[in-house]
């Protein structure tokens, strides 16, 4: 993802997967079977681990901590990594093959698809990647030949929070930012750049969002628990907060479940135009489509709540 040259094996069968997305990325192409090493748990991501039981066998470590005695010990032949979490430089010395695959838009997470194919190397992975640009490609499309029309004023203020306490906010030239403005929103938080901004309250009602969307997984407030100032704002007045539902990974943040988020948020935020679409179909389609599993209702009705499976 860097533009650096790195020298994998031909057919990688023992990995260590040391960023939380990059492990859907694998699961999505059919290699959830080789991943040795991962820093994800089945209490953060249980829906990973429900759809892709085979990663229970792998070896759980804390981000950051993997050193190169134990991938060793492991018999590791590629490394997974995100340059934030785990500093690369001493498993490279070590000999293993790293591979960087932080990205913060799109085009980055199609990048990411294509490439870990790519160093996969067969046919499975290459086909689900395939499909998966194709696809996404054309929903991006699809989503902004159907906002030509719309103006800016005519696009909801969104803010999308990603913790509540502290209060963290997501802000422009990131992921969230693009799948707001793609499902017709305006990013209230599009004046900070980045990702998990701290913010104060009296700034959220400077913004005064028309919709809040909490992270999945993070509780929405209620009259006991809410930050000060938060039933002053317009969308909680108007009852316009909600639960983004969570799957394999959060769909609101960097994994493939973006597809599916584009078409929930787009829903959510431009009815008229988008609200028209069979998500819980789609979603059946798409977990068998990129993951091989059929997902029942009542799982597809904990994944839209941002609940955990039963």
């Amino acid at each position: 993802m860097t533009g650096a040259s790195v020298a994998v094996p031909a057919h990688p069968q023992r990995i260590a997967d040391l960023w939380f997305a990059h492990n859907e990325v694998l699961a999505m192409l059919g290699a959830a079977d080789r991943i040795v090493v991962t820093v994800d748990r089945p209490a953060n991501q249980p829906w990973l681990f429900r759809l892709n039981p085979q990663l229970s066998k792998a070896r759980a470590v804390m981000p950051g901590t993997a050193s190169a005695e134990a991938l060793l010990a492991d018999s590791v032949d590629l490394v997974f990594v995100s340059a934030g979490l785990t500093r690369a430089g001493s498993l490279r010395e070590a000999g293993f093959p790293v591979l960087d695959m932080t990205f913060q838009d799109v085009g980055g997470l199609l990048r990411s698809v294509a490439l870990t194919a790519d160093v996969l190397n067969d046919s499975v992975a290459r086909d689900r990647a395939a499909s998966y640009k194709a696809r996404l490609e054309a929903d991006l499309e699809y989503f902004q030949k159907s906002l030509s029309s719309v103006s800016e004023d005519k696009k909801p203020r969104v803010l999308h929070v990603m913790s509540l306490s502290p209060l963290l906010v997501d802000g422009g030239e990131t992921i969230i930012d693009q799948w707001i403005r793609y499902a017709g929103g305006r990013n209230a938080a599009g004046s900070l750049h980045g990702v998990k901004r701290p913010v104060t309250m009296e700034q959220i009602q400077v913004w005064d969002p028309d919709v809040i969307i909490i992270q999945g997984g993070v509780a929405v407030p209620n009259q006991g628990n809410a930050p000060a100032g938060w039933d002053a704002l317009r969308a909680v007045r108007e009852e316009r907060v909600f639960a983004n539902p969570v799957g394999v990974f959060p769909w609101d943040r960097y994994g493939s479940e973006f597809l599916l988020q584009l078409r929930w948020a787009g829903a959510l935020l431009q009815p008229d135009l988008f609200g028209g679409y069979d998500l819980k179909g789609g979603m059946k389609v798409f977990y068998q489509t990129y993951f091989g599993r059929d997902v029942s209702d009542d799982e597809i009705g904990r994944m839209l709540a941002g609940q955990p499976p039963g």
